[in-house]
């Protein structure tokens, strides 16, 4: 594709791999000062140290809830929220309580979707629904997407971070199409290159998350929107 993509990419490196460690947190923080990325996302347990070390930078500190599955009790995932804004998360992304969705149980997707929604708000941190805990028919996608905008979700996410590049693309283009204008659509997958970030970004991502490397941060530096830009 053409190397320059229509609008700057709302870019966030993700680290969020189960044995995830503070070498690979102290490296994930450097790329994001450096690129001035919109958002770092990391697993909770080093959310307190990934504060420390953006230090006063302008980057998003974002940790996932409910991860990976979605299926806790409300409660257990509003305190683990709740924890992580006290730690100095500014963005939750939260995995919905896809069995229940399954189930037709929208009451109970909802109510867990609200109670994360709101610790999030009252906290003035941003928030999203990460749509898929496992393969899902469109139906069931899009009525997901309407329960978040009804609970005042900022974004949806397209996965919790696994699903290919392929995937990724034609799911970004599903929830784009799924929700209004107010609410945000980031892509989340196994994105390797950095034509595979602006494929994203023109699918209709409002914003990009994959474990970058710095080569594709270098490649995407004269494309990515400051991170001051991105609430």
């Amino acid at each position: 594709m053409n190397a320059t993509v229509r609008r700057p990419v709302r870019l966030e490196h993700r680290l969020t791999q189960p044995n995830a460690s503070l070498a690979d947190l102290e490296t994930a923080v450097s790329l994001a000062v450096e690129y001035d990325l919109a958002a770092l996302t990391v697993n909770p347990w080093l959310v307190k140290v990934a504060k420390r070390g953006l230090g006063r930078s302008r980057v998003t500190l974002g940790t996932v809830v409910g991860f990976p599955h979605g299926g806790q009790m409300l409660s257990v995932k509003a305190f683990e929220a709740s924890k992580a804004l006290e730690q100095g998360a500014t963005q939750i992304d939260f995995v919905l309580n896809g069995g229940a969705l399954a189930s037709g149980d929208d009451e109970t997707v909802f109510n867990d979707m609200l109670a994360v929604v709101d610790m999030a708000h009252s906290a003035l941190a941003s928030v999203g629904v990460i749509i898929e805990a496992q393969p899902m028919s469109e139906e069931h996608l899009r009525r997901a997407c309407r329960l978040a905008e009804r609970a005042g979700a900022d974004h949806v996410v397209t996965s919790p971070g696994t699903a290919t590049a392929r995937s990724t693309m034609a799911r970004t283009r599903l929830l784009r199409d799924s929700v209004g204008p107010r609410i945000g659509v980031k892509a989340s997958g196994r994105l390797r290159t950095a034509d595979q970030v602006r494929d994203a970004a023109e699918a209709g991502a409002t914003r990009v998350s994959a474990h970058l490397t710095s080569a594709m941060a270098r490649q995407l530096a004269d494309n990515v929107q400051p991170a001051a830009a991105t609430r």
